[in-house]
C-alpha cells in the first residue's frame, strides 16, 4: 500500500474569512482563541480519566518494593506466670524471648517483586491508552468546532447570495417580467438556510462542551475560537508503521507485560518447591540469677513442602496454563491491532479520494454550473428553477468538500490512537505570506 499524501484544506481559508463574525453571532459571550495544542496540553494536565489511571499506576509501582521485601522478623517472649510446685531456682527457665527472621534463599521475593513490575508496566500503559484516547477525542472535536465554524460562515456567504438573487427576482416581479413564484422560491430557500444555521450553532456548542469536559472544566465555560492551523502529516509506509504498532500500541505492550508476569509466576511456582529457612535466636533467663540471660540458644526451621506434592504440581500446571493462555491473547491481539490498521488505511485512503473528488472535480462542476445557470437566466434564456438548483448543487458540493476534509484529518487522528504514537508532527500555527 503507497504512502497516503496530506490533503490540505484548500477550502477553509476561504470559508473561514468571515469566522470572526460567525463566531459573534453564534457564541457572543465567547472572546479570544485557542490552539489544538493549548487545550491537548490542558485535557492531559487536568482530564480525569488520565488523573485516576496515574493513580492506579502509582499505586502499582509501589507494590514493587513491598513485593521485593523480606518477612518481617518476629519476636516472642514467654513469662513463668505460676508455678504450683517447688522446685530449685534454677531448675526451669522463667523468661525467654525468642527473635526469628525467614531468610528467602529461593529468591521468592525477586520473582514477586518482577511480577510487581511487570503488572506496574501493564497499569502505565492503561495510562498511555487513556492519553490517547482523550488526544484522540479532542483533535475529533476540535476539526469538527473548526469544520462547523466553517459551514457557519458559508451558510452566511449562501444566505447572501439568496438574497441577492431574491432581489432580482422581486425587480422582474415588480417590472411585471417573473411571475411572484421565483421570489417566493428564493426566500423560501432562505429561509431554509437560516433553519440550517441554527444546526450549526447547535453543533458548536456541542463540540465546545465536548472540549470543555475533556479539559475538566464546566461544560457551560466560555470558550473561544479556535485558530486557523495547517495540520501536516508524517507520511510512513505500510511496514513502519506495522512496526510501530507492534512496538508502540498499549493493548500489545499490556498484554506482553501479562505474559512476562505469567512467564515470573511460573518461576514462582517452581521456587515454591524450596523452602525457605528462617533462622532463631532464643535468650533464656533462670530466675534465681542476676544475669540479663542465663543462655542463649540458636535454631533453625523451615516447611517442607515435598509432602505435598499434589498441591504444588497443581500450582505448577495451573501457572504454566495461564501463561499459555496469555500468550494466545497476545497473538489475538496483534492480530486485531494489525486488523484495526488496515480498516484505518483504507478509511484514510478512502476519505483522501472523496476529498481530492470534490476538490479537483466536484466543485468546479458545481461552480460552472451555477455560473452558466445564472447567466442563463440573466440574458432570459434559462428558468429561474434552475439558477435555484445550480446554486443548491454548490453549496452541497461545497458543504460536503468540507466534510470529506475533516474526516479526512479525523480518520488521521484516529490512527495515532491505533498505532499508540503520532504519525505527524505537532500542528503548526500557519504561516502568513509575506
Amino acid at each position: 500500500m503507497k504512502p497516503f499524501p496530506f490533503l490540505l484544506f484548500t477550502l477553509l481559508p476561504v470559508c473561514l474569512t468571515g469566522l470572526a463574525r460567525s463566531a459573534d453571532k453564534a457564541d457572543v459571550t465567547d472572546s479570544g482563541s485557542f490552539t489544538l495544542a493549548s487545550i491537548s496540553n490542558e485535557a492531559l494536565r487536568n482530564n480525569p480519566s488520565i488523573k485516576a489511571a496515574l493513580s492506579r499506576w502509582m499505586a502499582m509501582k509501589a507494590r514493587v518494593p513491598q513485593s521485593a521485601a523480606w518477612d518481617d522478623p518476629k519476636v516472642s517472649a514467654d513469662f513463668n506466670a505460676a508455678r504450683f510446685v517447688e522446685v530449685p531456682p534454677n531448675a526451669f527457665m522463667d523468661q525467654t524471648v525468642t527473635l526469628e527472621q525467614m531468610i528467602p534463599i529461593s529468591g521468592k521475593n525477586r520473582v514477586r517483586s518482577r511480577i510487581a513490575g511487570a503488572e506496574a508496566l501493564a497499569a502505565f500503559e492503561a495510562v498511555r491508552r487513556q492519553q490517547l484516547d482523550v488526544i484522540t477525542k479532542v483533535r475529533t472535536s476540535y476539526l469538527r468546532l473548526l469544520n462547523n465554524y466553517a459551514l457557519l460562515d458559508l451558510n452566511e456567504k449562501n444566505i447572501a447570495s439568496l438574497r441577492q438573487i431574491a432581489d432580482v427576482a422581486r425587480s422582474r416581479y415588480e417590472t411585471g417580467t417573473e411571475s411572484a413564484t421565483d421570489l417566493l422560491l428564493a426566500e423560501t430557500e432562505a429561509s431554509k438556510l437560516q433553519e440550517t444555521r441554527r444546526d450549526f450553532e447547535r453543533m458548536i456548542s456541542d463540540e465546545k462542551s465536548q472540549l470543555n469536559i475533556l479539559m475538566n472544566r464546566d461544560a457551560f465555560t466560555s470558550l473561544g475560537i479556535p485558530r486557523k492551523e495547517t495540520l501536516r502529516r508524517m507520511d510512513l509506509p505500510l511496514t513502519q508503521l506495522r512496526a510501530l504498532m507492534l512496538v508502540q500500541r498499549p493493548e500489545i505492550r499490556t498484554v506482553q507485560a501479562q505474559v512476562e508476569a505469567e512467564r515470573e509466576k511460573v518461576q514462582l511456582a517452581r521456587r515454591e518447591w524450596i523452602p525457605d529457612p528462617a533462622i532463631s535466636v532464643q535468650g533464656q533467663r533462670y530466675n534465681d540469677t542476676q544475669h540479663i540471660a542465663s543462655e542463649f540458644n540458636t535454631g533453625i526451621s523451615f516447611s517442607i513442602p515435598w509432602v505435598s506434592y499434589g498441591k504444588y504440581s497443581a500450582a505448577t500446571k495451573e501457572a504454566r496454563s495461564n501463561l499459555a493462555a496469555a500468550q494466545a491473547e497476545l497473538d489475538r491481539v496483534q492480530k486485531e491491532s494489525l486488523g484495526l490498521l488496515r480498516d484505518q488505511l483504507q478509511k484514510i485512503e478512502a476519505t483522501h479520494h472523496h476529498a481530492e473528488l470534490y476538490r479537483k472535480e466536484i466543485l468546479s462542476q458545481a461552480e460552472t454550473a451555477f455560473a452558466a445557470s445564472r447567466s442563463a437566466y440573466e440574458s432570459g434564456t434559462g428558468e429561474f428553477s434552475d439558477w435555484i438548483t445550480a446554486q443548491r448543487l454548490l453549496r452541497d458540493a461545497q458543504a460536503t468538500a468540507l466534510n470529506h476534509l475533516t474526516d479526512h484529518e479525523i480518520a488521521i487522528a484516529e490512527l495515532e490512537g491505533i498505532v499508540g504514537t503520532k504519525v505527524h508532527p505537532t500542528p503548526q500555527k500557519t504561516q502568513k505570506s509575506k
